[in-house]
């Protein structure tokens, strides 16, 4: 018993002393994977909770490890190199082709960036609120909490509002979902060939695997510099907001199946799905819903203009970070402030009824960067010159490679019918 007792005592004591650098060094995966439930993600959530129900629940457990895989890669370049993935490019591959992949970075996070200031319009009008006001002031906010904050302070703001994201969960219970049917959805795949549901069940696929997801998250682990002894605290790291990333959307789902697919109501966006929830879960949970979505996006629309302008100062060599100030960094800076003009302008000045279409737009644009990185990143984590004994395994090699076949099919896929769908309309 007593040699029982001082092993427990012996791991109590290094769990004691561990735990101040396993919370030190988590932030970077954890705020990717909620700024991943954007305007955009939310609204496709909300869609399929609302047209399909419980049916695309099962879709959401999978793809968890997905992002996880994709994701842990990322961090682990950071780690071992201490570099962005877009310096990595550089170095590997030439200028000509960091050149392609960066204007296609800048464009794709400028239409997210817009779309994320889309969800703060939609928001708005549920919650009461002028967007005339409030997008300018959320604007003016996170380009002063950047500019103005320390790379720790920035993370620490960025970790409360991953709080927030709580009200989705609260929303679902409030719903009085029927747990027994979520619980078999879950894990009892279903297929409908039905154009609208191969859509939606593509699109799930392309809002939460986003090219600026790799980039950022690397980044961020580089800047951190954090120590290889502790690469596992980041892989936790990372499989915890690859989890909370889709724990979130699964909440966002039983919420809209359990009341708007129950009566029948159709919605094209998150807001509308805010706005509909009122009188069939009641008002509280439509206010908790809409600020969810307003959260989501102020996190995305600082987050994405800010893995931009990581990512372009990497690759031609500019410098950078969070902790320099504008004189020191101005390139970085002025890229970060130009986006959030950009994104925030051209929704001041767009009708709502266009705003769902600018969402359309960001995640075709995904689709076509996505397949690209996958392709880059898969090279780059088997460049033993690089990556020395941190190369992927064989068994992980195959389970990637046979996921970014996949995903390059169903991107291309959803970005043909994205792009019909908008001519149509």
């Amino acid at each position: 018993m007593a040699r029982i007792w001082e092993r427990v005592r012996g791991k109590v004591r290094r769990f004691a002393l561990t735990l101040p650098i396993m919370l030190a060094i988590l932030g970077p995966g954890i705020i990717t994977g909620n700024v991943d439930n954007d305007a955009g993600g939310i609204t496709t959530y909300s869609v399929i909770g609302a047209r399909f129900g419980y049916s695309m629940l099962w879709m959401l457990l999978l793809i968890t490890f997905t992002l996880a895989m994709i994701q842990e890669m990322s961090a682990r370049m950071g780690v071992v190199t201490g570099k962005g993935l877009a310096d990595l490019i550089r170095e590997r591959f030439g200028i000509r082709l960091t050149m392609v992949v960066m204007l296609l970075l800048v464009f794709t996070n400028l239409t997210n960036t817009m779309g994320e200031f889309a969800g703060v319009a939609g928001a708005s009008s549920i919650l009461g609120l002028n967007r005339f006001l409030v997008i300018p002031v959320v604007a003016f906010f996170v380009w002063l909490l950047v500019v103005k904050g320390s790379y720790r302070a920035v993370e620490k703001v960025l970790l409360v509002f991953c709080i927030l994201f709580l009200t989705y969960v609260i929303s679902a219970f409030m719903a009085h979902p029927n747990w027994g049917v979520v619980a078999r959805s879950t894990v009892v795949p279903t297929f409908q060939m039905n154009p609208e549901f191969i859509s939606l069940f593509i699109a799930t696929i392309g809002t939460t695997i986003a090219p600026w997801m790799q980039f950022y998250q690397q980044s961020s682990v580089a800047e951190k510099a954090i120590d290889l002894k502790h690469y596992r605290y980041e892989v936790l790291d990372t499989y915890i907001g690859s989890f909370l990333t889709n724990f979130v959307s699964f909440f966002i789902v039983v919420a809209c199946a359990s009341t708007l697919f129950v009566a029948g109501v159709r919605v094209n966006t998150a807001a509308e799905a805010a706005g509909a929830l009122a009188p069939l879960a009641g008002k509280y949970a439509s206010i908790l819903f809409a600020v969810g979505l307003i959260n989501a996006s102020i996190m995305a629309a600082g987050v994405l203009p800010l893995s931009t302008a990581y990512s372009v100062a990497e690759a031609f060599g500019w410098e950078s970070g969070v902790g320099k100030s504008f004189r020191e960094a101005p390139l970085f800076y002025g890229l970060y402030t130009a986006l959030i003009v950009l994104g925030a302008g051209t929704i001041m000045f767009v009708p709502e009824s266009k705003l769902i279409g600018i969402m359309l737009f960001s995640q075709a644009a995904n689709g076509v960067l996505l397949p690209l990185i996958l392709v880059l990143m898969l090279k780059l984590i088997n460049d033993k010159s690089l990556m020395g004994e941190y190369v992927n395994s064989r068994g992980k090699n195959i389970a990637v490679w046979a996921q970014a076949i996949v995903m390059i099919i169903l991107a291309a896929t959803l970005t043909v019918q994205t792009v019909l769908q908008m001519v149509r309309n």
